[in-house]
């Protein structure tokens, strides 16, 4: 017999993976959390029946939401990571070795210990000596910090449950409290295409606009996410991400990446009319 992984994008949408076994369970203090063993998409995890991360694309993600503000500001040397359990943006962080510190604050120890066990590609440098793993609400975290990050990445899970929190607008004041006078926030930023996505899109990019002089969006294609289509958010006290790009200094780094490149980056702001209509729109 079959078996399958299903995830329900919309009440009238589902997507399916065939899989080959289901090797581990087990319900947290904030969530459950089951891996999979795939001929396609080779491990991947899910929280509460969401994907979250797998062998085949986590590659487009954890580029992304790291090399990105790294190419406009290659310079920074402080970094805090809010969330990303799975370990793959620290991972991409480590490759610098310009970056000094890597704050990560995960809420649920158990995502980060069962990663470490089940998907080395993605967690195999939270041991770096530069990590600092917080096993804490980084909401509270970050209240108490000033001018502290170069660098704050935002590696959430949707708003909902654990993750509802880090789309308010009291959380993105005090990650712009945090920041260095150049800092750089970049958030997981949802979808344009599915009405629940675009509704927590929408929130997101209008509070950041109203505390950051500099927001903007970029998109990428992830094909586990729901509509493979989905978006970061850029926010700065001072870098635009288009016009402050530092090209030449960033391919010095000698960085061998699958999706992100610097020709990209330039269009990946460039974005549908659908959506640009979308953000411009007021609440």
């Amino acid at each position: 017999m079959d078996l399958w992984y299903t995830e329900s994008h919309t009440e009238n949408v589902r997507f399916s993976i065939k899989i080959n076994k289901h090797f581990h369970s087990e319900t947290s203090e904030f969530q459950k959390i089951d891996f999979f063993e795939s001929t396609e998409f080779g491990t991947f995890f899910t929280l509460d029946g969401l994907m979250m991360v797998n062998e085949k694309d986590e590659f487009v993600y954890h580029d992304m939401i790291s090399h990105v503000p790294l190419a406009v500001n290659p310079s920074v040397k402080k970094v805090l990571v809010i969330g990303g359990g799975d370990g793959g943006t620290a991972r991409e962080l480590t490759r610098y070795e310009s970056i000094e510190r890597i704050d990560m604050v995960e809420i649920d120890e158990a995502v980060v210990r069962a990663c470490q066990k089940y998907l080395p590609l993605t967690a195999s440098k939270l041991e770096d000596s530069r990590v600092n793993l917080y096993f804490e609400d980084g909401v509270a975290f970050v209240k108490d910090k000033k001018d502290e990050y170069d660098l704050i990445l935002v590696d959430s899970t949707d708003p909902i449950g654990p993750g509802e929190g880090l789309f308010t607008r009291a959380f993105y004041q005090d990650c712009f409290d945090a920041l260095t006078k150049d800092g750089i926030l970049v958030n997981q930023h949802e979808s344009p295409y599915y009405q629940r996505d675009a509704i927590a899109m929408k929130k997101a990019h209008s509070k950041l606009k109203e505390i950051f002089p500099i927001s903007k969006v970029y998109q990428f294609h992830m094909p586990t996410y729901p509509s493979g289509h989905w978006l970061f958010g850029f926010a700065s006290k001072s870098f635009d991400p288009i016009k402050d790009i530092k090209k030449d200094e960033w391919n010095k780094f000698g960085l061998k990446t699958k999706y992100y490149n610097t020709d990209l980056h330039v269009g990946c702001f460039a974005l549908p009319t659908y959506v640009k209509e979308m953000l411009d729109k007021n609440e």
